[in-house]
């Protein structure tokens, strides 16, 4: 059997194979940050085709936390309907499904609503100036982490992922280049990681035991001013300290510096963490040939791989896989589809 099509266990959860749907923004919501339609078709489709685990794009915990007017919310029990019934649907083909929760920070453009960051200093002289958040602020938007992920569990989503990469508001504390901060969340390593660690630790407490809780990491920053791989690996320690049980490996975001990708360019990051860390980590990025994503999980450098552009150019991947891979056998196809795809065993709902 091929690593990619064996089934992966983590606390209570199974998956059917490694293939994760990456979070990728669609920027398709309605103005008040409900799901629609298109959420459905997009993310059913994979799910139909036999992606493990679908991740439901960043979910801002607060409407001034959207990188657009039309981004996915869950900062209201209004919200958690139209998701349980995506949820459902996702379910009855067989796969899992978790949910992204973000907060874009200074990155946001909400529309009218003030942004706010860890400082005064904005992404780029395209982005607004942010309001630098209080104490007392940063422990109101802590309570809306923590909302919002009581919101996922009644909604039925099998994992929960939180968001401290690509520069929104978790990383922009993490990262010396936007956290210019004097007081208890700024300075220091441990200070920069005050906050993100409070976030964890607070939506950990209010998961049943058995979900499992993901963080997104961007592992560097690309500019000698910010933190490096070393730095990360002891930030990736104290999270699953706090009860993080998979990071998931990323970079970038904190700034707009260039990046010279490749095809698995950050899978020497989510090897490092896995090693040192010792916890399961995801490989993302550029990761869409069959043959490259075998050899991630076959040679131990992660535990499950996300594809992102490639599940948006052929929502039927996992099929191109298994081909591939000689892994036929393993997916199941559903019965209405059964005609295109004679010999696959079928998943009969």
């Amino acid at each position: 059997m091929a690593v990619l099509f064996e089934p992966y266990s983590l606390k209570g959860v199974t998956l059917k194979n490694r293939v994760v749907m990456s979070p990728m923004c669609q920027y398709s919501a309605e103005v008040d940050g409900q799901i629609n339609a298109w959420h459905f078709v997009h993310l059913g489709a994979r799910a139909l085709y036999g992606v493990g685990l679908i991740l439901v794009e960043a979910t801002s915990v607060q409407s001034c936390g959207r990188l657009s007017t039309h981004d996915v919310g869950l900062w209201s029990d209004l919200h958690i309907e139209r998701l349980a019934k995506l949820v459902e649907f996702v379910h009855a083909q067989g796969a899992k499904i978790g949910i992204q929760l973000a907060h874009a920070g200074r990155k946001a453009q909400p529309g009218d609503e003030p942004i706010v960051g860890p400082t005064e200093v904005p992404f780029s002289d395209r982005y607004a100036i942010p309001h630098a958040l209080t104490p007392e602020e940063i422990q109101e938007v802590t309570r809306d982490f923590v909302r919002a992920a009581q919101r996922a569990v009644k909604a039925g989503f099998d994992v929960i992922e939180l968001h401290a990469a690509h520069g929104y508001l978790l990383q922009q504390f993490l990262s010396p280049l936007s956290n210019w901060r004097t007081d208890h969340y700024g300075g220091s390593e441990q200070n920069r990681l005050r906050f993100p660690l409070e976030v964890l630790q607070e939506i950990k407490r209010v998961l049943p035991p058995p979900m499992p809780l993901f963080v997104r990491v961007s592992a560097v920053e690309y500019t000698s001013e910010g933190y490096g791989l070393e730095e990360m690996i002891r930030f990736c320690h104290a999270f699953k300290e706090a009860g993080a049980d998979l990071i998931d490996v990323s970079s970038g975001g904190a700034t707009p510096a260039a990046v010279n990708d490749y095809p698995g360019y950050q899978v020497p990051y989510a090897r490092r963490i896995r090693q040192e860390v010792e916890i399961p980590t995801m490989a993302v990025g550029i990761l869409g040939s069959p043959a490259l994503s075998e050899a991630v999980l076959a040679s131990g450098d992660a535990d499950l791989v996300a594809q992102g552009r490639a599940l948006l150019r052929n929502p039927a991947w996992v099929m191109e896989a298994a081909r591939e891979l000689n892994a036929v056998t393993e997916v199941l196809v559903p019965r209405q589809y059964g005609r295109a795809f004679p010999g696959w065993p079928r998943l009969e709902r």
